[in-house]
């Protein structure tokens, strides 16, 4: 489980990356505008919210336990 947690927030990491780096990319003068940082960002987004559903679904199942820190220390 480990591991695709691991993959998983590497992914969001990249395309949060390649977001950054259409926004600074520059354009030439009077090329239309791209929406490939959008489709980037959209993507992250997705990204996230399936690896928080994973989770949840991970815990429901009981793939994941919890450390049992306690939560008052």
């Amino acid at each position: 489980m480990k591991v695709v947690f691991a993959i998983a927030l590497l992914a969001i990491i990249g395309a949060l990356g390649s977001a950054g780096f259409f926004m600074l990319r520059k354009k030439r003068e009077g090329a239309p505008p791209s929406h490939a940082m959008a489709r980037a960002l959209a993507v992250r987004v997705g990204l996230s919210v399936a690896l928080f559903v994973f989770i949840l679904v991970s815990y429901t199942m009981g793939w994941i336990q919890p450390t049992g820190i306690p939560a008052g220390r």
